[in-house]
């Protein structure tokens, strides 16, 4: 126990008896004081006296789709961290194939009387999806939050990376490096993120290479390795010197069919990835990527909702974040011939 208070006193630079006083609940300690303890006591990774422990505020949903992404683990554990620094305990719930719907979740948060709802490209980045699931909660108070993916006509905040801004970072860049023959690999075109990852795509090629029609360099496929393979491989098959793809992983599938044939990136093919997932600099080559401020709109997120929660809603409006591009070693220069 001496090594233990020892341990603690040094780590929130106090003396062992304050310690002890502060874990018995003895007065005379400053709040100041007894808050250095307490955060001390969590850093260090000690459970804190049952007496001492937060008070939960109440459940928050977070509803996101499949972990295999590693954008969306970075998405919730920003959210969730965030969420327990203002006293909320996250109720984690993903979608997968065949898994549980997203509406089945809801009704399971409603009948634990969550206090709201975060949505991370949940059924609303779907445009053909009914907005009436979003309406309903709304129209019996339930604060929701929707990040990434656009709806009309929903009274909620919402949360978006500027996909259009995001061609212009990619092509910019790709075009610099002389390339003129540049293919996009997207997911299914239905999700909103999409439809905007399409126009952006479109306009830039049309301001920087006075390109108009650009279909045949479009590739709709699935947001995975194994559809970044197969969008890379019809788009080389076109003439295609770079491509943009809409995930990190997609991007790795890039990579592998290009190496299958024989080729090198960036030598040969330059890619670009969408994300900047966890451990992708450390690819081979490191990707260069698109880079969401995930960090920013997850905190934009909770933010949004306790303002809702503490009924002081924000004004109705979504709320877009500028990407940023992250070049590394998976683009060079338009081969010459």
């Amino acid at each position: 126990m001496r090594a233990r208070l020892a341990d603690i006193a040094e780590q929130a630079d106090v003396s062992e008896a304050t310690v002890s006083r502060v874990l018995n609940g003895k007065p005379g300690v400053a709040e100041s004081t007894r808050q250095a303890v307490l955060t001390a006591l969590d850093l260090l990774g000690y459970d804190r006296p049952s007496r001492l422990r937060r008070k939960s505020a109440g459940l928050v949903g977070l509803v996101m789709p499949e972990l295999t992404n590693p954008i969306f683990p970075a998405f919730a554990q920003i959210i969730e961290t965030a969420l327990a620094r203002h006293g909320y305990t996250p109720v984690l719930c993903t979608q997968t194939p065949g898994g549980v719907h997203e509406d089945d979740y809801v009704q399971m948060l409603l009948d634990r009387g969550v206090a709201g709802i975060i949505y991370v490209s949940g059924l609303h980045a779907d445009s053909s999806t009914d907005p009436q699931r979003y309406v309903k909660l709304r129209e019996r108070g339930l604060p929701i939050v929707l990040v990434n993916g656009f709806l009309e006509g929903i009274d909620a905040p919402f949360i978006s990376n500027d996909d259009v801004a995001s061609m212009e970072l990619a092509l910019t860049h790709l075009v610099h490096l002389g390339h003129t023959r540049i293919g996009l690999a997207v997911g299914p075109d239905r999700f909103v993120p999409v439809i905007r990852k399409i126009a952006g795509f479109r306009n830039s090629m049309a301001t920087l290479l006075g390109r108009e029609d650009v279909e045949d360099l479009i590739e709709r496929t699935m947001f995975t390795v194994e559809g970044g393979a197969a969008a890379a491989n019809r788009l080389l098959d076109k003439g295609a010197t770079a491509i943009v793809c809409g995930s990190d992983l997609m991007a790795l599938g890039a990579i592998r069919a290009a190496r299958q044939r024989g080729l090198d990136v960036p030598r040969d093919l330059s890619v670009v990835g969408y994300d900047d997932s966890t451990l992708i600099a450390f690819t081979d080559p490191p990707l260069t990527t698109v880079r969401q401020s995930v960090q920013a709109m997850g905190e934009a997120a909770v933010r949004a909702l306790l303002d809702e929660i503490a009924g002081e809603p924000a004004p109705r409006a979504e709320y877009v974040f500028r990407p940023e591009l992250v070049v590394r070693g998976s683009t060079g220069a338009c081969p010459k011939d």
